[in-house]
């Protein structure tokens, strides 16, 4: 099936007299005929036995989203931030280290540079756009990962995913990418060589703003057993032996994700959450098609704008990434534009502040348009030289364009410039 098609399609078959609409299984527990069952599932968790693990509604959001990325598996998570800690600590251990592009969303560099410091594992950020061979002096013997976002939250670098899977793979470590921005629609990074991807689905996957989300998605491709991760090949005495890679083979990753992290923090997402973000997948590519053709009139509106100082959108023929865009993004660059007001905070905020239709929220890749204040807000724990690595300054604001009339989001903005001076 084409994409559009799998978005309605993938996960879920109905069989003769089922619902035709996934059905929420709003439900904890599950019944076995005998204590001998429950027993083997304690072993070996493969069927559902209990919603921390694995719920029929989630799991068939599960099977979709891996189908549309072209995975083998997929493991959903209550948030982003969690998909992207799992996919993390599923790898490395106190001691271990993993690289970073410095342009990464906020919370994830405030996640990775201190939470997972506090639990002995470091995190070495590298420039997005630096060379194979600055990359490998970042590359350490105790290097387990490398993470990048195909469209950095708001800088919007492009990803080089060739190149940063070039580098992973010449250490023998995974490349994992955050495709929250871009979408199986827009960009499938598996097709360049990534191996794990990471979304928060909280964003353009639900589209509506109701329900915060995460997912994982394993390619099914990486070699576990290279000698750098024994955990995946020796046994793990906390399930009586068992080896991922020997018994699940190229499903090793994410079984490993669900038997052991999932088991552990529990960070697994409710099933009418599942339901309501299966509506939004289900109008995905009808929507990401809008929200590029929305944006790219948008941002050549800001582009010749006076009282704009910087557009920063790789759909621009004149954007420093255009050519990366046109490799990794041929479809278009999502909706979210990032650009600065002339006069830096004070005016970036003044603007935000006259604006209606647009809201000022703490979200972004709605259907609804609206905008943040990211050294306020998102990258506001940030020092200066992590802003600047960021590509953030005080006049920058996310814009993340909706579905409305483009005309009506132009007129919206230009009520806010009238406010500048």
């Amino acid at each position: 099936m084409k994409i559009e098609t799998q978005c309605l399609h993938a996960g879920y078959t109905p069989k003769n007299g089922e619902p035709r609409v996934v059905p929420i299984v709003q439900s904890t527990t599950y019944c076995f005929d005998s204590t001998e069952h429950i027993a083997q599932l304690f072993d070996m968790p493969t069927e559902f036995m209990y919603s921390r693990f694995a719920n029929p509604t989630v799991d068939a959001v599960e099977k979709k989203i891996a189908a549309l990325e072209g995975g083998v598996g997929a493991m959903c998570t209550s948030s982003g931030q969690a998909a992207s800690l799992l996919s993390i600590l599923n790898l490395c251990n106190a001691g271990d280290s993993f690289i970073a592009a410095s342009t990464i969303y906020g919370g994830t560099i405030n996640l990775f540079a201190v939470t997972l410091k506090k639990l002995g594992i470091e995190c070495i950020f590298v420039n997005a756009d630096a060379s194979e061979e600055e990359l490998e002096q970042a590359f350490r013997q105790n290097t387990r990962a490398v993470f990048g976002e195909t469209l950095a939250n708001p800088a919007l670098a492009v990803l080089d995913i060739e190149k940063f899977a070039r580098f992973a793979h010449r250490h023998n470590v995974p490349l994992i990418v955050d495709n929250t921005f871009a979408t199986p629609i827009l960009c499938r990074p598996f097709e360049f060589g990534a191996d794990i991807i990471v979304h928060s689905t909280t964003k353009y996957m639900d589209g509506h703003a109701v329900q915060g989300g995460g997912v994982i998605v394993d390619a099914g491709k990486f070699d576990w057993a290279n000698g750098n991760f024994p955990d995946f090949v020796e046994p793990d005495e906390s399930y009586h032996g068992v080896s991922y890679t020997k018994e699940f083979g190229a499903m090793a990753y994410i079984i490993k994700a669900r038997m052991q992290l999932m088991r552990d923090f529990g960070c697994y997402p409710a099933a009418n959450s599942a339901f309501l973000l299966n509506l939004g997948l289900e109008t995905l590519p009808v929507r990401m098609k809008q929200y590029c053709e929305n944006a790219n009139y948008v941002a050549k509106f800001l582009e010749t704008h006076k009282k704009v100082a910087s557009v920063n959108y790789p759909g621009l023929s004149g954007n420093k990434y255009h050519a990366l865009a046109q490799k990794y993004l041929p479809n278009g660059c999502s909706g979210v534009i990032s650009f600065s007001i002339k006069g830096g905070r004070k005016n970036a905020v003044l603007f935000m502040d006259h604006l209606e239709l647009a809201s000022n929220v703490v979200h972004v890749a709605d259907i609804r348009t609206c905008v943040l204040h990211p050294a306020s807000a998102t990258h506001r724990q940030l020092t200066e030289e992590q802003l600047v690595a960021a590509g953030i300054d005080g006049g920058m604001i996310r814009l993340s364009v909706g579905l409305e009339n483009k005309d009506d989001i132009i007129a919206d903005l230009e009520k806010g410039f009238s406010f500048v001076e």
